[in-house]
């Protein structure tokens, strides 16, 4: 049996000194001054590292993500700059006429990260039809809730008649399979690959709300070895009876071993669009919005999505539901209160100060990602230009008492805690003025909220999940929080990332 001693660390926000960290059995048995911890029982090995002053936290997670989408878009093309219809096909068209691998034949060119809400003009498919002819290309809004197609794009799709080109909602989730799945063998390697990208920002876990079969896919990388990240693998109501058929309620290891990397999540339900489809239902129109759909669109009413939640809390499960605009988010909190639920509201991103309150009353945890703010600040001021004030409310969360996680959405967002904590402290990225500073987090709540509900300060007995940073996080400036400099990360006591 080894255990692992970590000498001469420094815990974040704490100035008393360096400590040595005794790991043992995947768990934090002794956190004491430097050079005081116990010697070794005769049945223990002990392997020690030097940490020569670095800093020692819990490990970070992420509460949203949609892994294997995350995945597959680190290999894709990035047109989330584009300005226009226009700047995204002549990236297109600089890829397919600039690539040195060119795409299979009979696949399309996959892109993702276009916000097409702030544009003049909406995209259309003769747009990339000019700028590529008849190759086939399927660009992702950046909040994976719209399309955007070639002729020859929505061919592949299935799809042979289209007035636009631009696929948005159902619409679109209808269609999406055709490219957000892969092979098993092909998203398992990706899927490697992510995690091990993401354990060298100091991630050791996710939750995982892919749009899969999750149950089957997480037990065969289980199989296949998996030991990258611990997950909590959020179901689908499509896939809920497997589930439930299998007898998993929350946080049961879906391999059945004790302290199992793999555990159940949450029922994931997704209850509205999204800002920048102008989706996300509200009690008001959209600025300049005018028709059935000038408030967004509600894709479940709560006389449906109770009894939904309901049968998955019965089960043991917690419930996860997605809900961007304040009337779908107080829609969901009267769900919650109808099924007795225990759980989250996913972004909960324009809010009523009523709603806020209830949010604590029922005990809802706000999932939120910070980095949203950020990327949608600009369209958030033309869509919603007399709410902002309430958008992406963590200061007003936080002083209600509402529990709060912080995630990325991936691939809506970048796959890194440390981009999320500091969106959430800032409210500003790339120099600008923060936007709305009276809701941003103070840093000892942001670090809380990304650590899993652990607490900063290394607690004997909780997991051996750890990052070891080369500074404090409480004594650099706030903007250098994007890019903390991490040199190491273990999972139950072993490392995943090591870079010193």
């Amino acid at each position: 049996m080894t255990a692992t001693l970590l000498q001469n660390a420094r815990r974040a926000g704490r100035f008393d000194g360096l400590v040595d960290v005794l790991l043992d059995d995947g768990r934090i048995t002794a956190v004491v001054p430097a050079g005081a911890a116990p010697s070794s029982s005769s049945t223990t090995t002990r392997q020690a590292v030097d940490l020569d002053g670095r800093v020692l936290v819990p490990g970070l997670w992420d509460a949203h993500t949609h892994l294997t989408q995350w995945a597959l878009v680190r290999h894709r093309l990035d047109v989330s700059e584009a300005t226009s219809p226009a700047h995204a096909a002549a990236l297109v068209r600089a890829r397919v006429h600039g690539a040195t691998t060119p795409t299979p034949q009979g696949q399309p060119l996959v892109g993702y990260g276009f916000r097409w809400a702030g544009w003049d003009t909406e995209p259309t498919a003769a747009a990339l039809d000019e700028a590529v002819g008849d190759v086939p290309v399927i660009l992702l809004s950046g909040d994976l809730h719209s399309a955007w197609a070639s002729t020859a794009g929505l061919r592949y799709l299935g799809i042979h008649h289209h007035p636009t080109g631009l696929l948005r909602e159902e619409e679109w989730m209808a269609a999406s399979p055709r490219i957000v799945t892969v092979d098993d063998d092909v998203a398992d390697e990706l899927v490697v690959d992510a995690a091990r990208a993401a354990a060298e920002r100091g991630v050791v876990g996710i939750v995982d709300f892919e749009l899969a079969d999750n149950l089957t896919d997480w037990r065969r990388r289980l199989a296949r070895g998996w030991g990258g990240l611990r997950v909590r693998a959020g179901v689908w109501e499509q896939y809920l009876g497997e589930v439930l058929e299998a007898g998993l309620a929350d946080d049961d290891p879906l391999d059945g071993a004790a302290g199992g990397l793999v555990t159940q999540g949450p029922l994931k339900v997704i209850s509205d669009g999204s800002l920048n489809t102008l989706t996300a239902f509200c009690f008001d129109a959209y600025a300049g919005a005018t028709g059935e759909d000038a408030h967004g669109i509600l894709n479940i009413a709560t006389d449906q999505l109770a009894p939904l939640m309901s049968r998955a809390h019965e089960a043991g499960l917690r419930c996860a539901i997605h809900a961007i605009g304040d009337h779908a988010n107080a829609l969901a909190l009267d769900a919650f209160a109808a099924a007795g639920a225990r759980g989250s509201i996913e972004h909960a991103q324009l809010l009523r100060a009523d709603d806020v309150a209830r949010f604590a009353a029922l005990g809802v945890t706000a999932s939120v990602q910070p980095e949203h703010a950020m990327d949608d600040r600009d369209i958030a001021e033309d869509l919603w230009p007399d709410r902002t004030a309430r958008a992406f409310p963590l200061a007003d969360l936080r002083r209600a008492g509402v529990p709060l996680a912080l995630g990325s959405d991936a691939p809506v967002a970048r796959l890194d805690p440390w981009v999320a904590v500091a969106a959430a402290v800032t409210r500003s990225r790339d120099g600008r003025e923060p936007w709305h500073p009276e809701q941003s987090l103070d840093l000892r709540t942001a670090l809380e909220a990304s650590v899993d509900r652990r607490s900063l300060d290394l607690d004997v007995g909780g997991p051996a999940d750890l990052a070891v940073v080369d500074v404090d996080p409480f004594a650099v400036d706030p903007d250098g929080l994007r890019e903390m400099p991490v040199a190491g990360t273990l999972v139950a006591g072993q490392w995943t990332h090591r870079a010193f």
